[in-house]
């Protein structure tokens, strides 16, 4: 059985017309189910505060929290934040840390939201408030949940703000294999950083990926791996500049799940980026659904 997370609230309404497609967090549930899939839902609670403030600073937390985040931190985050937006970023979060708590007991689990992994200590982002990884990272590791946790972020755009919030940490190790050219211009420093050339396609990427993740999860030996599966390197996305077809970002799931299944890891993954507009958001959705489908049926061949 698929172990989903999944809360309305992850939907918060934005100016008219904004940029970020908000709408497919609720479309990728229809998605799921245009697919025929069969799941357990979850219904996640607001990660509490105190887990927020163990890596963002309390000024910034308190902004978040009572909804009177500054204009200059709210143009870096790409759009207001409300009290909806608020409320979504911190279910956001308790969804990723209650997938990753299900990923280790049932092997895989899946949040419907999460992958913020622009926001930094003292701010957000790229569309990112709070960083649910790194909060569900030092959670873990700190109510003794696991040992040892990795961040695998494929998304197209580096994991800037993961890198830096679990920099110097022993147990943390963060995987980011993201566009060279993308956003940020100013890229931080993972544990292992693998830059990519623009329009690079299926064979060159699962290439690359095969050649330098297997080392890092042997080398790391984590306990449970938080799998960042934003669909944006696809070749139709908006903001992407890399050449993924469907059945390359397909390919790209079931290596990461079978690679972590034979190395008796868990895993849990956040939506992460995936951007579009108008009729075409739908198609952004189903890329989300059907990453979530391969990772679950490849982890049941495991």
């Amino acid at each position: 059985m698929l172990h989903l997370v999944h809360h309305p609230d992850y939907v918060a309404p934005l100016p008219p017309g904004h940029s970020f497609p908000m709408d497919k967090y609720g479309q990728v549930m229809l998605a799921l189910r245009e697919a025929g899939a069969e799941w357990e839902e979850h219904r996640p609670e607001p990660m509490p505060r105190q887990w927020i403030e163990a890596v963002h600073s309390a000024e910034y937390v308190e902004a978040v929290l009572t909804a009177t985040v500054d204009r200059e931190r709210e143009r870096r985050i790409g759009f207001p934040v409300t009290e909806r937006v608020s409320r979504r970023s911190q279910l956001s979060s308790g969804g990723t840390w209650l997938a990753a708590n299900l990923a280790l007991t049932h092997g895989y689990a899946a949040n419907t939201a999460g992958g913020s992994h622009h926001a930094l200590p003292d701010g957000g982002a790229g569309y990112c408030v709070l960083n649910d990884l790194a909060i569900t990272t030092n959670r873990l590791l700190t109510e003794g949940a696991v040992r040892r946790v990795m961040i695998v972020d494929l998304d197209v755009h580096q994991g800037d703000g993961t890198a830096v919030m679990l920099a110097g940490r022993t147990d943390a190790f963060t995987f980011s294999m993201h566009a060279a050219k993308n956003f940020p211009v100013r890229k931080a420093r993972s544990s292992h950083d693998v830059e990519l050339p623009d329009g690079i396609g299926d064979d060159a990427y699962l290439e690359t990926l095969c050649c330098e993740l297997p080392p890092m999860l042997d080398r790391f030996a984590p306990d449970i791996v938080l799998y960042q599966a934003g669909v944006d390197p696809h070749m139709e996305d908006r903001l992407g500049r890399l050449a993924l077809s469907d059945a390359g970002l397909d390919a790209r799931d079931r290596f990461v799940m079978a690679e972590c299944r034979e190395r008796g890891i868990a895993l849990a993954s956040t939506l992460g980026g995936g951007y579009s507009r108008g009729d075409a958001l739908i198609e952004v959705s189903r890329r989300h659904a059907r990453s979530i489908l391969a990772l679950a049926t490849e982890a049941k061949l495991r």
